[in-house]
């Protein structure tokens, strides 16, 4: 079975590419199986470009092939904030807290109105592999709409704290409150995979190889 590095430092993250890759033959396996302990510094101005360039970083150490991929929260009424600086948003040394990110996001829109709450969860995820000794990179983005609550809901999965914030108005619900398999079916990065797919299914058959 061919393997596929899943480079991300986020549990919750390679678990729920577990579930959304299960139905592909790939053996995923994790920075710690293929023993990278280090990683890059994600100074790209969009999503698309940390993600590109993580997952060249870590297929260069791995060289194997490489799923990578970075999304966050992007809120009009602020912007588009926190957008590419989602994990490091109130301290660029570091990730924040799940529980300082979901406070900050109330704190913000407390005062703004209904009409002027849009929001989205975007994800933009890079893929890179060998193919018969071409290197072939692809990329895909994609993104579910909603709105910013006026209150979060109340458990916030670790890892993963905007789903607590982003209520879908067609599903009467948080993001949050949808289990792993609901939640499999239309989140961002289900939808980028989709657009994958092939490059996928290719890299399953055999067309990635150990340089």
């Amino acid at each position: 079975m061919r393997r596929l590095l899943i480079a991300t430092t986020n549990p919750a993250k390679l678990s729920e590419y577990r579930l959304l890759l299960r139905d592909l033959e790939l053996e995923l396996v994790s920075l710690a199986e293929v023993g990278i302990t280090d990683v890059p510094e994600e100074s790209g101005a969009t999503f698309e470009e940390n993600a590109i360039a993580k997952a060249r970083y870590y297929f260069e150490r791995a060289r194997i092939a490489t799923l990578a991929d970075d999304g966050g929260l992007e809120i009009d009424a602020l912007g588009g904030e926190p957008g590419v600086r989602s994990h490091r948003w109130l301290n660029s040394g570091g990730d924040d807290s799940d529980q300082a990110l979901v406070d900050e996001v109330i704190r913000r829109m407390k005062d703004v109105p209904a009409g002027r709450r849009s929001a989205r969860l975007r994800a933009a995820t890079a893929l890179i592999y060998d193919d018969g000794g071409r290197i072939r990179e692809r990329i895909a983005e994609a993104a579910i709409e909603g709105v910013i609550a006026e209150r979060a809901y109340p458990q916030i999965r670790a890892g993963f704290p905007y789903r607590s914030v982003l209520f879908m108005p067609e599903r009467n619900c948080y993001v949050g409150e949808l289990g792993d398999e609901e939640e499999a079916k239309i989140s961002q990065r289900k939808i980028a995979l989709k657009k994958l797919h092939d490059d996928l299914a290719r890299i399953a058959a055999g067309g990635s190889s150990r340089l």
